[in-house]
Order: C-alpha cells, then structure tokens, then sequence
C-alpha cells in the first residue's frame, strides 16, 4: 500500500462539478500531493482562502459559477492572488483560452486529460512558486538586514526607503532596464549594512570624529561588502557593489580603493547621489534638514567631484518624482 502523502507536500485544490473528473485526478495526483476537492465554485472560493493551495486545477463549465469567474475572484482577492491557477477543460478552441489566461490562469489542460501531462504541468507550475517564494524571502531577508543597520546609526528606516527609491528613478533616467532597476531598489538599503560592525562610541558620537575614528569608520564600506559576500550575478551581486562602493568619489577622494571616474560602478555612482541627496534634505540628531535649494546647490557643485556630472544633471531633472517620493515617506514628529 502506498503511502499517503508527507506533511510538507504542496497541497493542490482541484475543483470540477463532476465526482468522476475529481476521482480521475485523485488517482493522478495522490501518490505525491495533498488534495482538496471542491464541487462548485463558491466552495472552491472558501477552501482557497482558508486553506492557501500552492495550485489550483480548475474546470470552466461548471453550473452556477463558471471557472473564469472564480478564477477572476480568486485573482482579485489579495489573500488568494497569488496562487497559479490551472484550467482542467473540455473547451480547446484557441478563444477558450485566450479568455482563461485573460481571467488569470497560468497554464490551460484539455479533457481528456493525460495523466502524464497533469503531472508534468503540476510539477512545472509549483517549481515556479517554490522559485517565488525564495526570491521573496531572500529579498524580505536582504531588506531586513538594511533595517538593522538602520537601527545602529542615527537614521531611520524611511531615509532607506526614500534614498532606495531614488536611487530606482535616477537608475531608469540613466537607462538602466525595469528588471535592473527594481534590482537597484532592493539593493540600496544595504549601502551602510557594514555599520553593524562599527562600535556605537564611534557611530553615535554627537560630535565630529577624530582622524583615528574617521579611519575607523570608514572600514563599513568593507565590512559590508564583507557581510553581503560576493555573487556572480543579481541583486546580491549588486548589493555587493553598493556596499563597496558608495562612498568612492568621480575625482578619486573617495574610499575604501580611491576609485575614480567610471572605475566606480554605475550603482556605486548612482547610489552616492540618491544618499547624500536624502542626507541633506533630512533632518539628523546633528543638523537640521537643508532647503531643497541649498541641497541641489550642493549637488550641482559637488558635479566632477564627489558626483558623475551627467548622474547629478539625470538626477536633477527628475526633481518632480523625487519630491513625490520625499512627501509621500516623510518623517513624522513624535507624539
């Protein structure tokens, strides 16, 4: 006797008004899944919100409540948008589908089904959520790893949210592709990650350091590129660089390599403005916030010093998306 399926196995709601079609898909699937059955589209809609399926195999001829509709439904439920839906139907004309994708299904099986299909179009489908669920964890990991950065310095988590965002529009002003970008957006809350592993005498001293502080204070660009580690490629990858290089100057002054010109990497240079921008125009336990003015004097100064004069020139022009992005994150005074 086979035994039944483990505790951790995906768990899949397959829904259709036929006992017979249900019973078919149970002797497919059991040996590897977990299995919900539902005869109507309501109780499909109930059992998916309570129950979270990673996959739902879906029929569309059903009396009361079609599968487009319920898909629909299910797709315009945050609770329940994100799991896959599959179709499980005896309509095969090209329009048939072409209306289940445009309700929100992933994937589109014809009766009679082959088991071996249904297998292999499960499998597939619920290795992409297992692939959505890692990026979303890495990413929730990542962004929490910036926050408690956050939480050893005088800054606060909306100056990463504000100086991430920006760092995103000057990305897409200067080119970069949407995917990049968003990577950008995820990575710049690690750019001072390596404060971690600066004493707290040195990182919440009110007033100015000292040469030997200063020196100690800037191994944080290292330390993070350290605690992030090095990656071929993606977002990690792109942290790393952030972390490491943020802090380097276009006329070479910059640390922890001195690095010049282009030798700094696009999101090491994009990533400086967007943080000295939010630095000047917040206010801090030690100065108070800078008219935009006087902050966007700095910055057009600051062009073939500290900053790439065609970022800054990028950057400026986009001053209206920056101010939304100011307005809509701004710090509230405590009660």
């Amino acid at each position: 006797m086979t035994a039944p399926p483990a505790p951790h196995q995906p768990l899949i709601l397959a829904v259709d008004d036929e006992a017979g079609n249900l019973q078919l898909l149970r002797h497919i699937l059991q040996d590897q899944y977990r299995l919900l059955f539902a005869k109507d589209g309501p109780r499909a809609l109930e059992l998916a919100r309570q129950e979270q399926p990673q996959l739902i195999l879906l029929d569309v001829m059903m009396p009361g409540m079609t599968g487009y509709e319920v898909c629909r439904q299910l797709k315009a439920d945050e609770a329940t948008a994100a799991i896959p839906v599959i179709f499980v139907t005896a309509l095969s004309d090209a329009s048939d589908e072409v209306v289940g994708f445009e309700a929100g299904a992933v994937d589109y099986i014809t009766k009679p089904v082959s088991p071996p299909i249904v297998r292999a179009r499960v499998r597939t489908h619920l290795s992409l959520v297992r692939v959505d669920e890692l990026a979303r964890s890495r990413l929730e990991i990542v962004q929490r790893l910036g926050l408690a950065a956050e939480y050893k310095d005088n800054e606060t988590g909306l100056h990463v949210i504000r100086m991430s965002h920006y760092s995103r529009i000057l990305a897409r002003a200067a080119g970069m592709g949407e995917a990049e970008a968003d990577d950008l957006l995820h990575a710049a809350p690690m750019h001072d990650v390596g404060k971690i592993g600066i004493p707290d005498s040195i990182l919440r001293k009110p007033g100015p350091l000292d040469a030997d502080e200063w020196k100690v204070m800037q191994t944080h660009a290292a330390i993070g590129g350290d605690i992030i580690g090095r990656h071929a490629r993606g977002m990690l990858a792109m942290a790393h660089q952030v972390a490491m290089t943020h802090h380097e100057k276009w006329d070479g002054s910059g640390y922890p390599h001195g690095l010049a010109g282009e030798q700094i990497p696009l999101v090491g240079r994009i990533v400086a403005i967007a943080d000295v921008f939010d630095a000047l125009t917040s206010a801090r336990p030690y100065k108070p916030e800078w008219p935009l003015e006087k902050a966007v004097e700095h910055l057009r100064q600051q062009r073939g010093r500290h900053f790439d004069g065609r970022l800054v020139d990028l950057f400026l022009a986009q001053m209206p998306a920056l101010l939304e992005i100011k307005q809509r994150w701004a710090e509230r005074a405590a009660a």
